[in-house]
């Protein structure tokens, strides 16, 4: 039986950091804004900063804890575990909240059957080139359905919630465990909903290295989830999407192997090439009305393809499934 949670119930919200001097500051400012007509408390657990982190946090949260080395999802679970209060609230470091969005965030929490709270990130994008990135990166606003699962840049749920799904998955060192969490809620039949304008923003990498970099990540830790149907998302589940890239490019491959006994088929192979660049644009124009971001998609999809094959390759041979299923 959910709690009843009563307005003005204090809420913890939790954060995790590693190098985040930059940002660390503006968003704890933001935080405590919001706070002002809300109680509870502000804990931040750090993977051991090199940087001026942890000293800029200091003059702003409630409890601060040092875990060198620590992954996010563990330093997510010291924070829940500490925290004081029965409504944990979530977001990152690179976020910054829009106004009023803690008040959204909780809201729900007031009806006892609702679980858990997925908010929304609006992706900051200034250039043609984030604009493309965005497609690849996250979901865009004209996205947002009723199949949006919740992101720990913006979430809140009930602490007994956390404590029956097992809270999140440690064994995941890099990303992904959001999208776990969320696996084991849906299995367990908690009651999500969805607040499209508790929402924060988010800054996108303006470096076409560094977001292939956080598409490699990405997909490392979806294979290491080990998760190949989530009923949340169906076919747009990510380890199955990737399979469907290998079968792509399994297939160009194995035209072009074929092309060298049948020329014939070099036309079709050509026109498939041009299909895929096209497509490619397509695909982001339509999302961004923007030409020159349409051209960016071009290289962000073959890059991207190649950032999350590997990746995914990188993960699952970490979980040895691979090895299992050898031999």
């Amino acid at each position: 039986m959910r709690g009843k949670i009563k307005k003005g119930q204090p809420v913890s919200i939790i954060i995790t950091t590693f190098n985040e001097e930059t940002n660390i500051g503006k968003l704890l400012i933001v935080l405590n804004k919001q706070m002002e007509n809300i109680a509870g408390e502000i804990i931040m657990v750090d993977a051991g900063s090199s940087d001026k982190t942890v000293n800029i946090a200091k003059k702003f949260v409630s409890s601060l804890y040092v875990r060198r080395g620590i992954s996010r999802a563990a330093g997510r679970n010291v924070g829940v575990r500490f925290a004081k209060n029965d409504v944990i609230v979530m977001t990152d470091a690179g976020c910054i909240p829009h106004k009023d969005w803690l008040r959204k965030i909780t809201g729900p929490l007031y009806d006892s059957e609702i679980d858990i709270v997925a908010g929304f990130y609006s992706m900051e994008v200034n250039t043609p080139f984030q604009k493309a990135a965005a497609v690849f990166m996250g979901v865009l606003p004209q996205d947002f359905n009723e199949t949006f699962l919740p992101s720990t840049r913006s979430i809140a749920f009930r602490k007994d919630v956390w404590k029956k799904v097992g809270g999140f998955p440690e064994e995941l060192k890099d990303t992904a465990e959001d999208t776990v969490f969320n696996y084991k809620a849906i299995k367990v039949a908690a009651k999500i909903v969805r607040v499209k304008n508790a929402t924060v923003r988010w800054g996108i990498l303006n470096s076409f290295f560094e977001v292939l970099k956080k598409m490699y990540k990405y997909a490392k830790g979806d294979a290491q989830s080990k998760i190949f149907w989530n009923p949340g998302q169906g076919f747009s589940s990510h380890n199955l999407k990737v399979l469907l890239i290998f079968i792509r490019y399994l297939l160009g491959l194995f035209l072009l192997v074929f092309s060298t006994r049948f020329p014939h088929l070099l036309p079709i192979i050509i026109f498939l090439i041009c299909l895929y660049i096209f497509w490619s644009f397509a695909k982001v124009f339509s999302k961004t009305k923007n030409w020159r971001a349409g051209l960016w998609g071009i290289p962000l999809q073959a890059a991207s393809d190649f950032a999350v094959t590997t990746g995914f390759l990188r993960g699952f041979l970490d979980t040895q499934s691979f090895c299992k299923i050898l031999f």
